[in-house]
């Protein structure tokens, strides 16, 4: 990805040219073929790394919690996910999936 070097915007690529997207600034470059080539474009990217982190999503193949107990079934083993929900200074919270029957909990710490 290329920046601006005006104002700082994306820059997309026409022809021979990187163009800034911002409609306001003239901003413009030659194309460097080279240092595109290290570029990841969304063509070449598959969504083998992404992780589903809505409240929908299935939590299989995700990191397996040994310690807990799920307060439905019983069972001691439960899909998890971490995220930072309150500021950065304080832990995250566990998300939990239990693999038997599917209930959902939380943990803070």
């Amino acid at each position: 990805m290329q920046f601006c070097d005006e104002c700082g915007s994306m820059m997309k690529a026409d022809g021979d040219q990187m163009v800034c997207t911002n409609d306001e600034c003239a901003g413009s470059s030659d194309r460097d073929r080279e240092r595109e080539s290290a570029f990841v474009t969304t063509e070449a990217q598959t969504d083998d790394d992404v992780i589903e982190s809505s409240e929908e999503a299935n939590f299989e193949g995700k990191p397996i919690a040994s310690d807990v107990v799920c307060d439905d079934c019983g069972n001691q083993e439960a899909w998890y996910e971490l995220k930072q929900t309150a500021s950065a200074d304080e832990p995250p919270t566990r998300f939990f999936k239990c693999t038997d029957c599917g209930y959902r909990w939380r943990e803070y710490n």
